[in-house]
């Protein structure tokens, strides 16, 4: 995320229109990095770097009036600079663009326009959002960007306020970000936006009648319109010794914070799980040169998701960094720091992380009454089935109109859109949530980005060479692509995004 000094042509004083020949010119205004951008008949001039984790977005897709970063699919508004799609949350600035002949000169850099709310059909006085994690955070932060100036009322079980949750099994917990990097916000936020953030704050019950969130204590909190943004909470082996301080799960900043203590002087750790969570943390250890072995049932990592060949690539990419597998297998106790496996084997470790999956924390929207079916089923708005109360993140079942069936998924991206999506909603906009599912992972210097949405498939079609980390797959099913994974193939991910959203419309 560190400042880049500006390279290409200084565009204050101008280039000529023969110089900028395709959709985008990368050049520099003063010290800021500077991205000029075709759309139409109109040039536009934004800047250069993604607000999320400064993605270069001369290496992204224009599409319209927009512009898209290759990295993590976040979206700009070329005419505002609104971050008018998460990841990204933070506006760019723009500058105005001027012709002076045959030149384009970028001149001095725009007041930021208020976003282009739609205007509330139904301004209710009070929200309250349950939930501190994406979906809850999104949705406070687009209301007050919807310019709603009712009562928000945030409730978070977390110690901390809304954090940028991926980063925990990646580079902070690897000790490449600090930790102030982390807050989605900082805290003086709150107080500014008049967001009454509740932190350690746990909900006993919903009255959908008289309309109150009832907390632990017995207080109740009225409400006009309700988001459960409850999430998921880790998947806890039911096998002794999962209590011990040296093993843990890892889902909140206070988990990452514990591992990185514990991780301080040991030799070896235990990684039980090879999906996602628990090869990224693998990865992130080694990264503090301590010795990994990662226990799973799994045949291939991460198989179920990406297919054989991927995941064989993934344990080939571990394997070069040191990791010792141990598949087909799992942990039936930890005593002290012996680990015994089912297949009989010992191992010796100083820290263990478990990280086998998490499970939708679905008991405050069962005791309510909503409907349930594998998630909290909402509707084409994330409506749930109870009038005025909506679900968004992890615990959402919605009608995915991209795979034609009805979806519930964990990611962080797709959590922070449903949040966006759902507080236009409660503003009586009536927005469709549409948006294709999104996620990334990280293995040491390997991107993975998967767009789509596929539990099965018929086949699957490799471009390019996986094992030179160079390759776009597309999952399949009865000849349709559901869903696109890439590595360095961040322009083909764009166009297979975009692709699969105008196949909707």
């Amino acid at each position: 995320m560190a400042d880049q000094q500006p390279t290409g042509p200084d565009l204050s004083k101008g280039v000529a229109l023969a110089e900028f020949s395709g959709a985008m010119l990368l050049g520099h205004v003063g010290d800021d990095a500077v991205l000029l951008v075709r759309s139409g008949a109109e040039i536009f001039a934004i800047d250069a770097h993604c607000s999320h984790y400064h993605g270069p977005l001369a290496e992204g897709l224009v599409d319209g009036e927009s512009v898209r970063c290759p990295w993590h699919h976040a979206c700009f508004d070329l005419r505002t600079g609104e971050a008018i799609r998460a990841p990204a949350l933070t506006a760019l600035a723009v500058w105005t663009v001027e012709r002076d002949g045959d030149r384009i000169v970028v001149r001095d850099k725009r007041e930021r326009p208020k976003p282009r709310a739609k205007g509330a059909v139904d301004a209710p006085q009070r929200i309250v959002i349950v939930g501190g994690g994406a979906a809850g955070f999104a949705a406070a932060e687009m209301l007050r960007r919807q310019d709603y100036r009712g009562g928000i009322v945030m409730l978070s079980s977390d110690a901390t306020p809304p954090v940028d949750r991926p980063n925990l099994s990646k580079d902070y917990l690897a000790g490449s970000a600090p930790e102030d990097w982390l807050p989605l916000r900082p805290e003086s936020f709150y107080a500014d936006s008049s967001i009454d953030l509740r932190l350690n704050t746990e909900v006993a019950s919903i009255d959908a009648k008289a309309k109150n969130v009832v907390l632990a204590g017995g207080n109740a909190i009225p409400y006009d319109r309700l988001l459960l943004a409850t999430g998921a909470e880790p998947v806890r082996l039911p096998i002794p010794g999962l209590d011990q301080p040296h093993v843990h799960v890892l889902r909140s900043l206070a988990d990452s914070r514990a591992i990185i203590a514990s991780a301080d002087g040991a030799h070896r750790a235990i990684v039980i799980g090879a999906s996602f969570i628990g090869l990224e943390a693998a990865a992130s250890l080694r990264a503090r040169n301590i010795e990994v072995h990662v226990v799973g049932l799994e045949q291939r990592p991460m198989e179920r998701v990406l297919g054989s060949e991927m995941g064989d690539f993934i344990r080939r990419l571990h394997e070069e960094h040191g990791v010792t597998f141990h598949l087909g297998d799992t942990v039936t106790a930890i005593d002290g720091k012996r680990a015994t496996l089912k297949s009989g084997g010992v191992l010796v470790a100083d820290v263990v992380v478990v990280g086998v999956g998490v499970r939708p924390r679905l008991a405050l929207a069962e005791k309510c009454g909503l409907a349930i079916d594998h998630g909290v089923t909402v509707n084409a708005y994330l409506e749930t089935s109870i009038p005025g109360i909506y679900a968004a993140g992890d615990i959402a079942r919605w009608p995915d109109p991209h795979s034609g069936q009805d979806i519930r998924v964990e990611h962080w991206v797709v959590a922070e859109r449903q949040g966006q999506t759902a507080a236009r909603n409660m503003l009586g906009q009536r927005e469709a949530f549409d948006a294709v599912p999104f996620f990334w992972s990280q293995h040491y210097d390997v991107p993975i980005n998967y767009v789509g949405h596929a539990e099965t498939w018929d086949d699957i079609a490799v471009d390019g060479d996986i094992a030179a980390k160079d390759c776009l797959l597309r999952y399949r099913r009865d000849g349709r692509v559901l869903a696109v994974a890439s590595i360095y193939r961040d322009v083909a991910s764009l166009e297979a995004e975009l692709a699969m959203e105008r196949a909707t419309r």
